[in-house]
């Protein structure tokens, strides 16, 4: 396996490990196992139960073009729609866990995983899916052209490498939260948060610390009422563990 760096844009360098061509590879054939089975299962009912090739006879070309199209489009946007809708996971790289992330610390969006879809018929299916293969074994990264194209990479989450583990914090029961408008802020943006502050007090680079101050009351309108950037940052931190436990 191969680790792979992703930058964010607080230049927090978050290490990860790359899905092996094995695991990539076993979740398209898992997903492909689904396509093949819907296409059965959709030509068995529609055309041999329904009969409907019979009601299209008389139609021209364009309009069974249109039915077969409408019929089909399931297969055809399949990875497309469950990457959107599962942020960056279909089926099969579910049961594999593995999923797509962007290389500059962003949540892949709609666009990337629509890049991606494009780069499929020549990644995949064109020379027996060769060039993708090759190039996952070939980029520093193990992206296909795919991923080069939308700037994202696929990761493994066998290495048990998770959003929430990274941003929980020790709070008691007790504890009575300062800012409520933490929860303005994202899973990822505490992970950011915290990445940042954990390297610049590690470094005692107080310069990163104001920074990151900045950001957050920018973001948030929070006002920093400590006066101690170091222990405000500490604060936001546990409020967001509390609001995000308690919502």
């Amino acid at each position: 396996m191969s680790e792979l760096s992703i930058n964010t844009t607080q230049n927090v360098k978050i290490n990860f490990i790359a899905a092996t061509v094995g695991e990539r590879l076993g979740a398209f054939f898992i997903d492909f196992a689904i396509i093949i089975s819907y296409w059965f299962t959709i030509s068995l009912v529609v055309f041999d139960w329904l009969q409907v090739e019979r009601l299209m006879f008389n139609l021209d070309g364009w309009s069974k073009g249109a039915i077969y199209l409408i019929i089909y489009s399931p297969i055809i946007v399949y990875s497309l729609v469950l990457e959107s809708v599962f942020e960056g996971q279909s089926l099969g790289k579910k049961l594999v866990k593995i999923k797509v992330v962007k290389i500059d610390g962003y949540q892949a969006g709609f666009g990337d995983y629509l890049i991606r879809w494009f780069f499929r018929v020549i990644d995949f299916f064109s020379l027996f899916g060769l060039p993708g293969i090759i190039t996952m074994i070939t980029s520093q990264k193990s992206q296909r052209l795919g991923d080069m194209a939308a700037g994202t990479a696929v990761i493994t989450l066998k290495n048990k490498i998770n959003i929430s583990h990274t941003i929980l914090e020790e709070i008691g029961d007790a504890y009575v939260p300062t800012y409520p408008l933490v929860i303005k802020l994202s899973d990822n943006d505490m992970r950011i948060i915290k990445e940042t502050y954990q390297k610049a007090e590690a470094k005692n680079d107080h310069e990163i610390i104001y920074k990151l101050v900045s950001k957050i009351e920018s973001v948030t309108g929070i006002k920093n009422q400590s006066g101690n950037n170091s222990d405000f940052i500490r604060v936001i931190l546990k409020d967001y563990n509390f609001y995000t436990q308690h919502m």
